[in-house]
């Protein structure tokens, strides 16, 4: 039963949805939801599935039948919907080529735009379920890659940071990487330690008095900072 992937997440089904369906496709939708890690809600919610997997949540209109004669009804809740949410598909079953080439008629009959949202027909109820549990799945690892990147961007951005802090630093005559680094523990930023008294820099440091006053000197005698050094 299981896919081949782990989901650890939550899918939320509708009460109405539910009730409408026969009780082999519930058994069969709560054990694979088990198989893959899912922990099953029932709720009265909008669309018939909210998927929360990876900190995204992806909501699906699940279309067990296609019929005819409530194609304006689909049509019309899929227009509401997808103004409610960002991730919204429609899973459709169409088994027959009558309802396949009804269906295709009605797509383009009530002018939807292609992609929104995605709609995606299947042969039967248990393969859309188990698309619509795919499609939850990668939506969710694309928000966590979407994560994992922003940290390792912020990451780097913050070793570059550290990098021009320590330059600053240890540009000052007589200071080394071992005080930059004091510094930056016990004070913080740059513009921390250039507010810092000398009685301050030698409480919370192990910087001898001599560093501490040419760091003051540093940040605030122009005359010091400015005129050429001879080590």
């Amino acid at each position: 039963m299981a896919s081949g992937f782990v989901g650890r997440g939550v899918c939320m089904m509708s009460n109405s949805w539910r009730d409408k369906q026969h009780p082999n496709l519930i058994n069969f939708i709560a054990t694979f939801l088990a198989a893959n890690s899912y922990r099953l809600n029932f709720l009265s919610v909008s669309p018939d599935f909210i998927f929360n997997n990876g900190g995204t949540s992806v909501a699906f209109i699940f279309e067990t039948n296609w019929d005819t004669e409530k194609e304006a009804a689909v049509f019309s809740r899929v227009n509401t919907l997808k103004r409610q949410f960002k991730h919204l598909y429609v899973v459709v079953v169409v088994s027959t080529g009558e309802q396949i080439e009804s269906f295709n008629q009605s797509y383009f009959k009530y002018g939807m735009e292609l992609g929104c949202p995605t709609f995606v027909p299947v042969c039967d109820p248990e393969m859309g379920f188990e698309k619509i549990v795919k499609i939850a799945h990668a939506r969710g690892v694309c928000k966590q890659q979407d994560i994992i990147t922003t940290m390792r961007n912020e990451r780097a951005q913050a070793v570059q940071c550290m990098d021009a802090f320590l330059r600053v630093l240890t540009s000052i005559p007589g200071i080394d990487s071992h005080d930059a680094n004091a510094l930056a523990q016990a004070i913080g930023s740059i513009e921390a330690i250039a507010k810092a008294s000398k009685e301050f820099i030698l409480e919370n440091t192990d910087l001898s008095t001599e560093k501490a006053e040419r760091i003051l000197r540093f940040f605030r005698d122009p005359q010091y900072y400015l005129s050429p050094k001879i080590n």
